[in-house]
């Protein structure tokens, strides 16, 4: 028979939820897991549409959308505006983010009745960016993070948690190398920190810009099955 993923909703508001988001729902029943994935500056909850819909039919997917309007349809964690001396942000705005994001994943857990170990949190690029802030800050919320061609902010110093708290995190670290708006040097520095902290990462490396191409969707599949037990219909 041919495999039907289940549908993701209309964008909705639940209570006790601090972000709007669309939902996948598992099926037939309970979710064994979850994963949470966050789009770019200037996307939305849709954006990650495709890459929902080939996780494990048995997974709960959320795609929250990022608190800052930019405009029609696009959606920020945070502004950033790129300069010769690199991206530069609004750190109060990323750390609401991450506050944000952190009520988000704990009302997920509360209701569908679901561990920490059992979570992933993803994103593409800024989305990237803010999994690892609430990763690498509050570890015992999730089981792993994905950064696909994103980086580690440095601003996120004092709220990382310490090596004995980080030692059972997952990590996925994927970029272009030909990446003109983050610089694959970004994914290097990424690995590094993560090494400092004792974080054990997967990481992969493209021929591609800044780009979310289908062999990075599949390596990131491959890994979340891997973390989570699953088994992903592709």
């Amino acid at each position: 028979m041919p495999y039907h993923a289940p549908q993701l909703s209309p964008l909705q508001q639940a209570s006790g939820l601090p972000l709007a988001y669309r939902v996948r729902e598992p099926a037939p029943a309970a979710p064994t897991a979850c994963v949470v994935l966050l789009h770019g500056v200037g996307g939305n909850a849709s954006n990650l549409a495709d890459l929902a819909a080939a996780i494990d039919p048995s997974v709960l997917v959320l795609l929250p959308q990022g608190p800052i309007q930019l405009g029609a349809e696009q959606y920020a964690w945070f502004r950033v505006a790129f300069s010769q001396n690199g991206p530069r942000l609004d750190p109060a705005e990323a750390e609401r983010a991450r506050g944000l994001l952190l009520g988000f994943i704990a009302g997920v857990q509360a209701a569908y009745g679901l561990a920490a170990g059992q979570v992933v949190i993803a994103g593409f690029s800024q989305g990237g960016i803010m999994s690892a802030s609430v990763a690498l800050s509050e570890p015992e919320q999730v089981r792993g993070f994905g950064i696909l061609s994103g980086r580690i902010l440095p601003e996120l110093a004092p709220q990382v948690a310490s090596r004995e708290r980080l030692g059972k995190l997952q990590a996925f670290v994927s970029h272009g190398e030909d990446d003109a708006v983050l610089p694959v040097s970004w994914a290097a520095l990424s690995l590094q920190r993560l090494a400092e902290l004792g974080v054990a990462c997967e990481s992969h490396r493209y021929a591609a810009g800044h780009a979310l191409t289908g062999a990075m969707q599949s390596d990131f599949l491959a890994w979340c099955d891997t973390v989570l037990g699953t088994r992903s219909a592709r």
